[in-house]
């Protein structure tokens, strides 16, 4: 619900996303019902069926309620800190899932499996995951299904210098991605 540019954060990367998708689904904490405040046309919320299950618990959960995957049965799938998110990105993530269970960019050494395409069919071993080892890194599912890694050089291609991957973790990180996107202008 940060405020980013005079609007919530959430909303501007849904207005990013509504460019490239129909169907958005954004997993909710439970307890969070009233602090849902932002543009809801089109979008559809879901609750984690646990408080702080974890994020492989809410991609499965989001996974599982999305309707209308594309041809491919992929959905393209994102953190809420992304300022910078370019839809042009995540399409081009989902054109590449193929016969693959994720297509997880990497990008400065590190998977961004929140910020990746994942096949629907890839519920059944983020839950196998989850329940094999208590796993809750969202990371685990790339080893634990066919996985496509992306890397930065293919993604420089359309977004030659990787913000759609920039997220806001501090302060700090909310003050350069202002910087950045006043810059662009």
């Amino acid at each position: 619900m940060l405020d980013f540019e005079g609007v919530p954060l959430i909303e501007r990367i849904l207005a990013e996303l509504r460019k490239s998708f129909a169907e958005i689904v954004v997993v909710a904490a439970p307890q969070s019902a009233d602090a849902v405040r932002f543009d809801l046309a089109g979008v559809k919320i879901i609750r984690d069926e646990t408080a702080f299950g974890g994020p492989l618990d809410a991609l499965a959960h989001g996974l599982e309620s999305v309707s209308a995957a594309d041809e491919n049965g992929a959905a393209f799938a994102c953190s809420c800190d992304l300022p910078m998110l370019r839809s042009a990105v995540a399409a081009l993530l989902v054109r590449m899932l193929a016969d693959y269970d994720a297509v997880i960019p990497q990008v400065g050494g590190r998977l961004q499996p929140l910020h990746a395409v994942y096949h629907k069919r890839a519920v059944a071993a983020a839950t196998r995951a989850l329940a094999a080892r208590g796993e809750s890194r969202l990371a685990a599912i790339a080893d634990a299904v066919r996985t496509r890694r992306v890397g930065e050089e293919e993604l420089r291609e359309i977004d030659p210098e990787l913000r759609s991957f920039f997220n806001v973790n501090t302060a700090a990180d909310y003050a350069a991605a202002l910087r950045l996107v006043r810059g662009e202008r």
